[in-house]
């Protein structure tokens, strides 16, 4: 995933989980860490983030 990417994954997530959005990019992470997939991991980090931001900007 890309940086472009990550946004668009970060928003279709919010939309189908809403407020859970980033619980269930924090398991997904925790997940690909446990595998040892670092670069997964960093990748579901960054959607994590991503969906913080979304989150912050729809509550106001």
């Amino acid at each position: 995933m890309h940086g472009k990417n990550i946004i668009e994954y970060a928003r279709a997530l919010y939309d189908a989980h809403g407020d859970k959005a980033e619980a269930e990019a924090a398991q997904r992470m925790n997940a690909a860490e446990a595998a040892g997939e670092a670069g997964e991991a960093e990748e579901w980090r960054a959607v994590r983030e991503a969906v913080r931001g979304l989150r912050g900007a729809n509550q106001g």
